[in-house]
């Protein structure tokens, strides 16, 4: 399942579930640019693939602005060449009644959660379409599935992102690009513990555990590889069993 040292995006990198993408892609031969808000979780990250002996790089930016993504493209490309695989991670959640919802609020969630992976891909898909490879692999959320109480917002952005792999999936299914989504549920990180307590969360799945976040990198990982290359338009769920869709 080895990436063949082809370069990576993954945003929202530097902590949970984008820090075990970038983690297992980078182990798998992969040069990965580490993309977040934050300086010192974006560092972090790449500090460590690199004690393990892996390449990476720290590129600073917001995905919800467009200007902030040519900027962070235009440094990847620089420091690693053109990028084959890209992990649209980085994402913003509350929990908040809907009618509590405010404008600024839904912009926001809309902006990171979707508009985010429009910009970054947009960026992105040309090199994939001059390599005549690629893999673009969306980390969407079973609330989109499910539905649930105090996340209207939250759900209907990641709903959107399934939509958008759907889309992507069959127009460029002719190119080598390959466009498909892994829904998270009940993993263990920083954005479940702001709102739920992991071991009440824990009960409501059928393995009785919450998920770690390697079990999402090794889904991706699967995805981004050479093995993948007839999968596409795909939901990969990883949640113990708790949504069978």
């Amino acid at each position: 399942m080895n990436t063949e040292i082809r370069n990576a995006v993954v945003t929202g990198g530097g902590r949970g579930i984008g820090r075990a993408i970038a983690t297992v892609l980078a182990a798998r031969g992969a040069a990965v640019a580490v993309w977040d808000r934050t300086v010192a979780d974006a560092e972090e990250t790449v500090a460590s693939i690199r004690e393990a002996g892996g390449t990476a790089v720290a590129v600073i930016g917001d995905v919800a602005d467009s200007a902030a993504v040519a900027d962070s493209v235009k440094r990847t490309r620089s420091e690693l060449g053109p990028i084959s695989i890209l992990v649209n991670n980085a994402a913003v959640s509350e929990y908040v009644p809907f009618v509590d919802i405010t404008d600024d609020a839904w912009d926001r969630m809309i902006g990171v959660n979707l508009k985010g992976p429009f910009l970054v891909t947009k960026a992105v898909v040309p090199d994939m379409l001059a390599a005549g490879w690629g893999r673009i692999i969306n980390i969407s959320s079973s609330s989109a599935q499910s539905g649930g109480p105090l996340i209207a917002h939250y759900a209907a952005s990641k709903g959107g992102l399934i939509g958008l792999t759907k889309a992507l999936a069959i127009e460029y299914a002719e190119t080598g690009i390959t466009v498909n989504h892994v829904p998270p549920s009940s993993i263990d990180t920083p954005l479940l513990r702001d709102g739920l307590d992991p071991e009440e969360v824990a009960e409501l799945v059928p393995m009785k555990r919450t998920g770690q976040p390697d079990d999402i990198a090794y889904a991706v990982a699967y995805l981004a590889s050479e093995q993948a290359g007839f999968v596409t338009g795909q939901t990969l769920s990883v949640n113990g069993g708790r949504y069978l869709a």
